[in-house]
Parts: C-alpha cells; sequence; structure tokens
C-alpha cells in the first residue's frame, strides 16, 4: 500500500485529473491513495513562532494519518535526491519489506521538526520550486515512472 498524505484540498480540475490518471495506472501494480488534511491559513505568518504554530498543527493532523509501521517518505528540501533509476531501485526494495509506504508532502511553510523526526527518509524532489498541488502529481508519476522501470516497460525512455 502506498498512501500520498498532502496538506491542503487539491481544488485545480487539470491537477485533479492528472492524479486521478496516475493513480488509475497505478492500480494495476499496487493499492495507492492520496489522504487530504486539512491546512492552516498562514497568510499573516510573518514570525518564526507563529509558522511554527502552523507547521505544528498541520504536522499533527499529519501524524494523526500514520501508523507506527508505516515507511514514511518526508518531500524535503534538504533531504537525499534520487535519479529515476535509483527511485525505482529503492522503492522496489522498500515494497518487498515494507507493507505501507506513506509520502508526506507539508504544508507552505514546510515540515514542522516533528515530521522531520518521524521520517524514515528524507526526499528532494529537484532543485526548483513546485507548488504543493504539482508535487503531488509529480510524485505519482515517479512512482509510476518507478514500477515501469521495475517491470522492463518502454514508458521510462
Amino acid at each position: 500500500m502506498i498512501k500520498i498524505i498532502a496538506i491542503g484540498k487539491n481544488k485545480d480540475k487539470a491537477l485533479k485529473l492528472q492524479e486521478a490518471e496516475y493513480l488509475k495506472r497505478l492500480s494495476a501494480f499496487c493499492k495507492c491513495e492520496v489522504i487530504e488534511v486539512k491546512d492552516e491559513s498562514n497568510e499573516h505568518a510573518e514570525r518564526e513562532k507563529e509558522m511554527q504554530i502552523i507547521k505544528d498543527k498541520e504536522a499533527s493532523r499529519v501524524l494523526e494519518k500514520i501508523k507506527v509501521n508505516d515507511f514514511v517518505v518526508l518531500l524535503d528540501l534538504h533531504g537525499e535526491m534520487f535519479t529515476s533509476e535509483s527511485f525505482a531501485q529503492k522503492l522496489d526494495s522498500l515494497m518487498s519489506s515494507q507493507s505501507n509506504i506513506v509520502f508526506v508532502i507539508a504544508g507552505s511553510l514546510g515540515p514542522s521538526t516533528s515530521l522531520v523526526q518521524r521520517a524514515n527518509l528524507r526526499w528532494k524532489l529537484s532543485d526548483l520550486t513546485f507548488t504543493h498541488l504539482m508535487t503531488r502529481v509529480l510524485i505519482l508519476e515517479q512512482i509510476y515512472r518507478a514500477f515501469m522501470i521495475n517491470n522492463n516497460r518502454n514508458y521510462h525512455k
């Protein structure tokens, strides 16, 4: 089982269609679901203390959805970067040793300390910055690509 826990709701129709398409494609390989948790308004979060309170509230909602035995991959600017091939190898290894893999996309202010501490792996998608909604689609696409690589399918080329 693969879960993606994302802070915030996807309201973009085009990205929702992309998300649904990759979830459909992934269904041939594994169970996969996207779980949305409520985000906090942060338009007035200017001080570090206010930002920390927001991050902690969002993290608390995420951590409620994670089980003790889940392997948690946190999307993090300070995480490890992979090529598509090395990510495919990592995912294959995890799929054979873990029953549940949970990818976590923190809110726009970034992950709280509690999320960083809970993570088994921190993954940096790119040096570029993406919206959180686009990140959801990118993760799904990379997971799908990994399955295609691991099953020697043509999609990757």
